[in-house]
């Protein structure tokens, strides 16, 4: 069998990802999942769920599921907050939302930075710079990342986050930023399946000692209802991944998830459904052959549902290629 690589990070492999949980069923959603056994909970103000979140969350510490030591929790800073001047009190604004004191996971949402918008006018903010606007376009600031970064080291020196750490980077914008870095990136999170199987920049974080986290570790199933992608690429349909799931009698959607784990990441996956919830966290408790390793990795085709390159020209006006 083949051995798991070891996340560097003393991360939970399997985390609940709150982007696109209903704001009415949120609280309820995260409570269920902590109790169902989720330490690691993925947030974001650009999620705009991050106070029923932080219902969920002080519904378990109270009823005893829990303590917050127990749990991890990650979220991530919004693209109009890249000025050091507005990085601390949008750390704020979530560490308040949520009811928390501390993170303990910080990212870069985006290496994109756009114009700042106040809290009282708009939050979250979301991309358009004004909605209201005839012809509303995303507005881009130009705000260094080592800016943004030297404030997110000040909220790791005053415990405000005990990690920090990117999401949407590629291996250029990370050698530049380990450049400077006086506290280096813990965690880079990024899309990753067997469809976008990005082995060299995961490779490249393995011999940094920067944890990886996938999102979409599913694929393409989190698009379809934002038409940003087809029914046919369905990984959960795969025939590879079906036979692969029926021989170790577990579904389509737990090999996905173990493959991502033994290769070393850790995983953040939806679910409103109890029954998801559990299924998604049972994924420790079996391995995938490296031929079978082999055969999902061999899927790869260099797929991304979630390009700005894409999606910011298509619904916000805006050309904000990111990977190329």
């Amino acid at each position: 069998m083949t051995n798991t690589v070891k996340n560097p990070l003393p991360i939970p492999s399997v985390g609940l990802g709150t982007w696109k949980i209903p704001l009415d069923q949120t609280a309820e959603v995260v409570y269920a999942a902590i109790e169902s056994g989720y330490r690691h909970l993925d947030c974001a103000c650009d999620y705009g769920n991050e106070v029923q979140v932080g219902q969920g969350i002080a519904r378990a510490i109270a009823e005893g599921v829990c303590t917050r030591e127990d749990l991890w929790v990650t979220s991530k800073l919004w693209n109009t907050y890249h000025a050091a001047e507005h990085v601390a009190p949008a750390c704020q604004r979530s560490l308040d939302d949520l009811q928390l004191d501390y993170l303990d996971l910080y990212l870069i949402h985006f290496p994109i930075a756009l114009e700042y918008v106040p809290f009282d006018l708009r939050y979250p903010p979301e991309w358009f710079h004004d909605p209201d606007d005839a012809a509303p376009k995303m507005k881009l600031a130009s705000v260094p990342i080592r800016e943004t970064w030297a404030a997110m080291e000040s909220l790791h020196g005053q415990k405000k986050a005990n990690h920090i750490g990117v999401c949407n980077f590629g291996t250029s914008l990370l050698r530049d930023l380990l450049s400077y870095a006086q506290v280096p990136p813990a965690l880079l999170q990024v899309e990753m399946h067997p469809l976008l199987t990005q082995e060299k920049l995961l490779r490249f974080c393995q011999q940094q000692s920067i944890a990886v986290t996938a999102f979409s570790p599913l694929g393409a199933e989190s698009y379809f209802s934002l038409s940003m992608a087809g029914e046919e690429e369905s990984l959960l349909q795969n025939s590879i991944v079906c036979e692969i799931a029926q021989a170790h009698g577990r579904s389509a959607a737990q090999v996905l998830l173990r493959w991502g784990v033994q290769r070393g990441t850790s995983v953040v996956v939806k679910s409103s459904q109890h029954k998801r919830l559990v299924e998604n966290l049972t994924v420790t408790d079996f391995k995938l052959t490296q031929d079978q390793m082999t055969a999902i990795t061999g899927l790869n085709q260099n797929r991304r549902f979630n390009d700005p390159g894409d999606f910011g020209e298509a619904a916000f006006n805006t050309f904000v290629p990111i990977y190329e």
